[in-house]
């Protein structure tokens, strides 16, 4: 049986494990009770997210969809509706959660290249009437995952969030990638997070923690949000073993997503000249997402025959393939993917 290890893993960036220095840093750090406010890497790594992202206070958590969720949750009340595109995490990869545990309603919007326009915002904002759900909240996604890793031009961002909250909604930024962005463009998380009520970072994909995002947002939002956590089963005790890692991260992982972004590139500029694979879309960070020629097999069975040489990617559609970088693949890596690609024709 194959163990993960001698896979080539580009199925996500979440397939990350934690480097020796990354646990190592977990072994020596002061440990406190984050519920009573006394865990030192905890209220560290939150103070540091925070005015990463130009907020007053954070929340650690241990999930982005949980990120998601409790910021949805805060925002709305049960029969309002979201505004998001059609590829939004929250519609493919949650579970219905907003639904189940918000009670709201999802109002899909097709975007370009996951983005939308500040016009569409407006377009899709009801007019108030007893007849409809109240459209009460935004939500955008930095990078746009199903999009290529698309990233979201800066002033598109934030003319989209500023046509929401001019229209009484809230916002909420889906940064489970955001550093990937900040990286790609030199723009910093604080710019892109301008005009949204909440935000947060996911420090489990290219950052390689086994556990953890945090949430931003201002403090009365950040008191909403703590309630939540216990409600849902957030809370715990000594996170301190799971942010040192955390700020581990952000001092010595964050350049090095630039790596990350390169392979990437490199990928896709090859997958291109496969018979295979009939486009890609333009690589921005670290996602590369490949339509598969008429001649190639689907993608479930393009996807089954790549494991079968030792590499796994994820299918986002009935010939489309999604392929992502992150810390444990390089080169070496890219060599095989391309190889085994070429092997199906």
């Amino acid at each position: 049986m194959r163990t993960v290890q001698s896979m080539h893993e580009f199925y996500s960036d979440t397939q990350t494990r934690p480097t020796r220095a990354m646990r190592e840093a977990a072994l020596t750090v002061d440990l406190g009770d984050e519920r009573h406010d006394a865990d030192p890497a905890t209220l560290e790594l939150c103070a540091r997210v925070a005015e990463l992202l130009g907020m007053d206070a954070a929340l650690f958590l241990p999930s982005g969809t949980m990120c998601n969720e409790i910021a949805i949750a805060v925002h709305t009340r049960p029969g309002d509706e979201v505004i998001c595109t059609r590829e939004s995490h929250i519609i493919f990869a949650e579970s219905g959660g907003p639904a189940a545990l918000s009670g709201v309603m999802m109002c899909p919007v097709d975007g370009e290249r996951g983005m939308l326009t500040p016009d569409q915002v407006r377009d899709h904002v009801r007019p108030r009437s007893a007849h409809a759900p109240r459209s009460r909240l935004l939500v955008a996604e930095q990078t746009a995952n199903l999009a290529g890793g698309a990233v979201w031009p800066v002033d598109q961002l934030n003319a989209v969030a500023a046509a929401a909250k001019s229209a009484g909604l809230a916002t909420h930024l889906d940064g489970a990638r955001l550093l990937n962005a900040q990286v790609a463009t030199g723009i910093p998380a604080a710019d892109y997070a301008r005009d949204f009520d909440s935000a947060w970072i996911a420090f489990t994909k290219g950052l390689g923690c086994p556990v953890g995002a945090v949430l931003a947002g201002s403090r009365a939002f950040i008191e909403d949000a703590w309630l939540l956590k216990r409600r849902w089963g957030g809370a715990m005790r000594q996170t301190g073993v799971l942010t040192a890692m955390c700020l581990y991260a952000l001092d010595h992982h964050v350049a090095r997503l630039a790596d990350d972004h390169a392979l990437a590139k490199s990928i896709g500029a090859r997958l291109a000249d496969l018979p295979a694979i009939e486009a890609v879309l333009p690589v921005d960070t670290n996602i590369v997402i490949a339509d598969l020629a008429p001649s190639a097999p689907d993608a479930r069975e393009t996807a089954r025959r790549l494991r079968e040489r030792d590499v796994t990617v994820t299918v986002v559609g009935s010939r489309r393939l999604r392929i992502v970088t992150h810390l444990d693949v390089g080169p070496a890596d890219g060599d095989a993917l391309i190889a085994a690609m070429a092997a199906i024709a």
